[in-house]
């Protein structure tokens, strides 16, 4: 399939990475898309439950983004070092290739991942391997390859060999004729991106999946993620990290979005937190297999209002970016995440305070952010 070939060369490019088995035959049939199987009309899976001392097997993949570096160490530390691999389709940096198991892997070679997912033993699967909205807007056919096509071929594997699959959704998978403030978990979904169509999509065919073969498949919608360890990348929430960034270096930022837009956001370590309660949560507590988690919800100037107590200097203007307002004016304004306080137990760590002091305390080792100090 050259069409496919040509894709994954050029996935590793764009692409921005942000079980046991149960005897079930795959039946292969000619389909619409590159992955050639069906799980069987009869098929049926359960849970794998694991004792203290009965580790999971966990694969990552798209896993050199910042949340699935984050995820890993974390996962590392808690389940043993050797029992969680990361992978990707690029290289690795030095620190992340010998802090753990690595190992390439292309979601759209679906032979390949099979055999890792065999290989490994692999019980529990990270899916984060996805264009985002930028660049799939840039490139439509590469996201619809990988965010949908790649999606089906970890779903199949899942389904296939009996695994707890974890696939993020995202605030963009809702639209303008959403509800926005706050925005519950089931409401209309009509977003306008490839990337946020994609992830409603996943969620959809991964609740097919739980309630036709008992695939155990578990979702959270992220708001935007802010962390001090990677660089921000075009998003649309990435003001919120390049903020810091501007104002330690430069004491100036340029905002590309209006001052008064509101949108969810929650601190990393919060995101991985919640990544793994809602992992570790027994399945008879769960009440629907998507989520909306939250932590605050701010807006550029209030996000302003706060570094300036750090940087009292920082002079904030705005030049907004028509493309990137307009998605911003189309996704929530708050979400509402009551479910999953109720259900699991979700609770944050990191309001808008707590957020701000903790990434000058990384990224702030300039004489203006210690004299404020």
């Amino acid at each position: 399939m050259p069409i496919v070939r040509n894709l994954g060369r050029a996935a590793s490019q764009l692409l921005q990475s942000s079980g046991c088995g149960c005897g079930v035959s795959i039946v292969p049939v000619r389909c619409i898309g590159v992955s050639p199987r069906q799980v069987a009309s009869d098929a049926s899976f359960h849970s794998v439950t694991f004792s203290e001392s009965d580790h999971p097997r966990v694969l990552i993949t798209g896993g050199l983004g910042q949340l699935g570096v984050g995820l890993a160490k974390l996962l590392r530390k808690r389940f043993g070092k050797n029992n969680v691999i990361l992978s990707d389709i690029r290289k690795p940096a030095d620190n992340v290739f010998y802090s753990g198991p690595f190992i390439f892997a292309d979601i759209l070679d679906y032979k390949n991942l099979r055999e890792i997912v065999v290989n490994n033993r692999i019980t529990w699967l990270f899916h984060y391997s996805a264009l985002l909205s930028a660049v799939g807007e840039a490139n439509v056919p590469l996201a619809r390859a990988v965010n949908i096509t790649g999606l089906h071929n970890v779903l199949d594997i899942a389904a296939e060999h009996n695994l707890r699959l974890f696939v993020p959704s995202t605030i963009g998978a809702f639209g303008p004729t959403s509800p926005r403030d706050p925005t519950p978990d089931l409401c209309i979904q009509r977003p306008r991106t490839i990337y946020g169509v994609s992830k409603v999509h996943a969620e959809l065919m991964g609740e097919y999946y739980h309630y036709r073969y008992g695939l155990d498949f578990r979702c959270l919608r992220y708001p935007g993620i802010i962390s001090a360890d990677s660089q921000p990348g075009g998003g649309t929430t990435d003001y919120a990290v390049k903020i810091f960034h501007d104002a330690i270096k430069t004491g100036k930022f340029k905002c590309y979005l209006r001052p008064d837009t509101r949108l969810p956001m929650m601190y990393i370590d919060d995101c991985l937190k919640a990544t793994l309660e809602i992992m570790e949560a027994p399945a008879e507590a769960l009440t629907m297999r998507t989520y909306n988690i939250s932590a605050m919800s701010f807006t550029p100037e209030e996000l302003a209002q706060e570094v300036q107590k750090y940087v009292p200097e920082l002079q904030m203007t705005y030049n907004v970016d028509q493309v990137r307002q307009a998605i911003a004016d189309s996704w929530p304004m708050n979400f509402d995440d009551s479910n999953a306080r109720r259900d699991w137990g979700w609770k944050h760590d990191y309001d808008l305070p707590e957020l701000v002091t903790t990434m000058f305390s990384y990224l702030g080792s300039d004489s203006r952010i210690a004299q404020a100090n």
